[in-house]
């Protein structure tokens, strides 16, 4: 494990897609710096990750792909900014919801990443919004620009650099599971990504969406081992990168400085989360923190700012490491399944 921390993996991904995540993601944040507007221009550039789930195969299957995420991203935020009233209705709503887009992955067969991270992470930001009704219809199309751009941004790139290739020849790798052990697993995700976030709640932290974001990062492992793996990673990244974050927060960074520094670490980002995921969350934590944060908190004294995302990321992780072992606990499946298949052929013998 201390190996893998610094070990670099090989990687097909090409030199350009990381730029064309930082053009997703710098476009509309530049946009609302030059408008005066930047909150609305943040919302936005989260909205742009869509372009993370393009995928390669045909122009024609890549636009569909990316329209279909951005509903996707737009529909995670509404359903985040509309019962955000409550933190207990939040919480309930949330792993609700995780559950249900865990189950839809499963079905539409669009499990590969970044799979439901995106999804639930967009749900966790707007959840955690202060609740102004008046606002939402102006925050969803803020939301709606951003998928836009990506989606343009996605067919330039894709005319660009997809070679013409049917996909009844392209080589597609679908991992099936049993219905039933789908079934526990989204109740599992949905569970811990709930609890998350009210445990955020009860602690009166300040900005509560840190927890669920981190556990559903966690929880995102192929196994056991590598949800643990993950977890300490990622508590070891968010150290370090909290670090970083508190170097930079001192020198009092101009809003236009913030702006070029989160292009330039989204494309970093992209080039070395498919190689070194340790490394990559020291800058995931960094770019996050000059994302999801305020103006005022950024130029405040950055301590007490570093402290609390640290406590937050920790708990999340937490949560995460123990809601993964249980997504990976071959007795707990059997037990889940057979029950489910119990109360299946006894609803039916009562038709």
């Amino acid at each position: 494990m201390l190996k893998q921390l610094w070990e670099f993996k090989q990687s097909e991904r090409k030199w350009h897609f990381p730029v064309l995540a930082a053009l997703s993601v710098g476009i509309p944040l530049l946009a609302g710096y030059y408008t005066g507007n930047v909150p609305a221009g943040k919302l936005a550039s989260i909205a742009g990750l869509v372009i993370l789930y393009i995928h390669s195969v045909s122009i024609a299957h890549t636009m569909i792909t990316l329209m279909a995420c951005s509903f996707g991203i737009m529909f995670s935020f509404s359903i985040g900014i509309i019962f955000g009233f409550n933190p207990f209705i939040a919480s309930f709503v949330l792993g609700l919801y995780s559950f249900g887009v865990h189950v839809a992955l499963y079905y539409l067969k669009a499990n590969r990443p970044p799979g439901n991270f995106f999804f639930i992470m967009i749900a966790s930001v707007a959840i955690c919004m202060p609740f102004d009704l008046g606002a939402i219809p102006e925050k969803i199309g803020f939301i709606g620009v951003g998928t836009m751009i990506s989606c343009t941004l996605g067919l330039l790139y894709s005319i660009l650099t997809i070679k013409k290739v049917s996909i009844d020849t392209a080589t597609v790798i679908n991992v099936t599971k049993n219905k039933y052990v789908n079934l526990v697993e989204s109740a599992t995700f949905g569970l811990f990504v709930g609890i998350s976030l009210l445990v955020a709640h009860l602690l009166e932290l300040e900005n509560p969406y840190w927890v669920p974001t981190t556990c559903a990062a966690v929880m995102q492992g192929r196994s056991t081992s590598h949800i643990w793996q993950r977890s300490i990673q990622r508590t070891l990244g968010t150290f370090l990168g909290l670090g970083v974050t508190w170097l930079i927060l001192l020198v009092q960074p101009t809003p236009l400085v913030i702006c070029i520094s989160i292009i330039l670490l989204q494309a970093l980002i992209e080039w070395l989360v498919v190689r070194n995921y340790a490394i990559a969350v020291i800058f995931i934590t960094v770019l996050t923190i000059l994302l999801a944060e305020s103006g005022n908190s950024l130029h405040a004294v950055p301590t007490p700012l570093i402290v609390a995302r640290f406590f937050d990321i920790l708990t999340g992780s937490i949560i995460g490491a123990i809601g993964g072992w249980m997504l990976y606990n071959e007795r707990l499946h059997y037990t889940a399944t057979r029950q489910i298949r119990k109360t299946k052929v006894a609803i039916a013998r009562r038709k």
